[in-house]
């Protein structure tokens, strides 16, 4: 399954890598180009959902290994990405109820990578991340998670609100971390359940936490009031843990 991390560049070397199917995760644009190449690569990667970001031509100049990317590279994922069935599929398989993070606008490679990990210890079935404003999987990801990208698929969506309405339909409740929730004590967090956890700093979009039927906050005693990411995760993924075993 693993794969290294790189980068393509030139208009058809990454025209290719649309067609072949690879698992581009961002695609980097020479600010104000327009030509026919061009516009037939931004076609390719909105059927595959890439996000394209528009640069200067000094930033893809610092990218550029080749010193030949003709105003377009292209990041190619470090690991193959999992249909959301195939997470079902195996909760199925395993004959249990399903357990998912869902995850929304993680950017730190180095949090999403840790959450990724605990996703395998304490036994959830995948791991969803948005297509856009969110980083994907990268090396850093990978060896952030101490080889739990190998066990642990990860699905890339489109819309995550939409992905929580459609996982519903098949029996999912979903709560999110919140600092203003139920503590989480308090709430039943066994069955068939999806755990949404926020960006660094501004925590679940507005969006995303209107679809969850729940909203947990973790007790906190000290002088802060806010835990990294990675760590909430860890947290109120135990407490599913420990209620599932009672």
């Amino acid at each position: 399954m693993e794969q290294q991390e790189f980068t393509i560049e030139g208009r058809n070397a990454v025209l290719e890598a649309f067609r072949a199917g690879r698992p581009i995760d961002r695609l980097y644009i020479l600010d104000g180009c327009k030509d026919g190449p061009i516009l037939s690569i931004k076609r390719e990667a909105a059927k595959q959902g890439a996000q394209i970001k528009y640069v200067p031509k000094e930033r893809l100049d610092q990218m550029s290994e080749t010193g030949h990317h003709q105003g377009v590279i292209a990041s190619v994922a470090a690991y193959r990405y999992t249909e959301l069935d195939e997470i079902l599929e195996r909760a199925k398989a395993k004959d249990e109820a399903p357990f998912l993070l869902l995850l929304d606008g993680i950017e730190d490679p180095h949090n999403l990578g840790a959450i990724i990990r605990t996703a395998n210890l304490v036994g959830a079935h995948g791991v969803v991340i948005p297509k856009n404003r969110a980083v994907g999987l990268t090396a850093t990801v990978a060896k952030a998670s101490a080889g739990a990208l190998n066990y642990t698929p990860v699905a890339k969506v489109t819309n995550l609100g939409q992905t929580i309405e459609e996982l519903k339909k098949e029996g999912l409740w979903f709560v999110c971390a919140d600092m203003n929730g139920t503590p989480m004590y308090e709430l039943d967090l066994k069955g068939p359940i999806g755990l949404v956890i926020g960006a660094e700093g501004s925590g679940v979009s507005r969006l995303v936490r209107e679809k969850c039927d729940m909203s947990a906050q973790i007790p906190m005693r000290g002088d802060i009031d806010s835990l990294n990411a990675s760590v909430a995760a860890g947290v109120l993924a135990y407490e599913i843990v420990r209620q599932r075993m009672l």
